[in-house]
């Protein structure tokens, strides 16, 4: 993988004034759906969420404040690949710090991380080591936040790690680890399935591995597995935005990129679809749809499933670490040991779910503390 030197840029957020008072606008004009009697999450998205929602998406939500937040850690945006990617890049105060890629979720962002950076890059001051540090990279994938224009629709996420790679080399950093959920937990996997020279290992918050059809696998499944296994029967009921998203993601970018409304409720996964178990708060959410909306990268964040729906399992055989939250999708362990063989570590956390930088930062900060306390000083 090359180390070409990189052409950096200082980024600032600062979405124009005239795109807010839009926004403004278009949820003052919202027509909601008909509602079902007696309709709860079983459908979907129900109006009795969302009207709430969207009269604090109107009335009380301040981007302004958000987007100060995010501008007080240093922001770059450069070009790989013909791509332009915007990233986070956070120095530690703690020289010899270990640098860490930090990739986000679908339909999350890059402001996944933002509860997490202060402990992650300065533990001393939030009551932990200096050996605990890390400079830490944050970029926004392709497409989305951004990381815009899109330069084509060929962004696997194998692709991306190679990007992500030389981003990593081109700040310096000749040793790296990296971590993720969702579609960062994917690419992260695939860092450690190339393992250039110098990573120091994945943690992720998932690996989706499923029997393969050879009713010999089952032979060392658990109790804990078959749970796993039926959680993710459940979620199969519950996810037609990944097969949308896959199979016509245009069809659907172009309703959500103009229709706040519509892309609130299209992202009901930050709710868990309404199983009651998201610890995200109505502020994050807001958050998280807003950027969306004020980048305009629906049909950027669709993408992640159309270009990923045909690509093939490979096995990785590069070291990786599974943080398993109680609310999340559950790692099935024999399938996934099936397809990573090196897997270094493997925890199980009492709360949390698929946005667990956002529901649980302190969780998240020990359990990525406790992966790399024992591999950043190996060579």
């Amino acid at each position: 993988m090359t180390n070409t030197a990189l052409e950096i840029e200082p980024f600032t957020i600062d979405i124009p004034q005239d795109a807010l008072d839009d926004l403004q606008a278009r949820l003052a004009r919202t027509r909601f759906a008909a509602e079902w009697p007696g309709a709860g999450w079983t459908q979907g998205t129900p109006v009795s969420y969302l009207r709430p929602l969207v009269e604090r998406w109107r009335t009380e939500f301040d981007w302004r404040t958000h987007e100060a937040r995010m501008n007080a850690h240093p922001q770059f945006r450069t070009e790989i690949d013909g791509q332009t990617f915007h990233f986070l890049h956070v120095v530690s105060p703690h020289a010899d710090a270990t640098p860490l890629l930090l990739t986000h979720t679908y339909p999350g962002s890059f402001a996944d991380f933002l509860d997490v950076i202060g402990p992650l890059s300065d533990p001393t001051a939030h009551g932990g080591r200096a050996e605990d540090a890390f400079h830490l990279v944050i970029p926004s994938l392709p497409g989305m936040g951004f990381s815009t224009p899109l330069s084509s629709t060929d962004w696997t996420l194998e692709r991306t790690a190679r990007a992500f790679d030389r981003l990593m080399r081109g700040l310096g950093y000749e040793r790296y680890g990296a971590h993720g959920s969702d579609g960062g937990a994917m690419l992260s996997r695939e860092l450690a399935i190339s393992n250039p020279d110098g990573f120091l290992g994945a943690h992720v918050l998932q690996l989706f591995s499923f029997p393969s059809g050879d009713p010999a696998e089952f032979e060392g499944v658990g109790p804990d597995d078959y749970a796993a296994l039926e959680f993710a029967g459940w979620f199969q009921t519950v996810n037609g935005y990944a097969d949308m998203n896959a199979k016509r993601p245009l069809t659907i970018a172009a309703a959500l990129s103009d229709s706040p409304i519509g892309l609130l409720a299209y992202h009901e996964l930050f709710e868990n679809f309404g199983n009651g178990t998201s610890l995200m708060t109505p502020e994050q959410v807001l958050l998280q749809v807003s950027l969306q909306w004020l980048t305009n990268t629906s049909a950027g964040a669709v993408l992640l499933h159309h270009v990923e729906k045909d690509v093939p399992v490979r096995v990785n055989d590069g070291p990786i670490g599974v943080a398993v939250f109680a609310d999340d999708f559950k790692t099935i362990r024999p399938f996934a040991e099936r397809d990573n063989t090196n897997i270094v570590s493997w925890t199980e956390h009492p709360r949390g779910g698929h946005f667990a930088a956002m529901e649980v930062p302190d969780e998240l900060v020990r359990a990525v503390r406790e992966f790399y306390a024992g591999r950043a000083a190996r060579p």
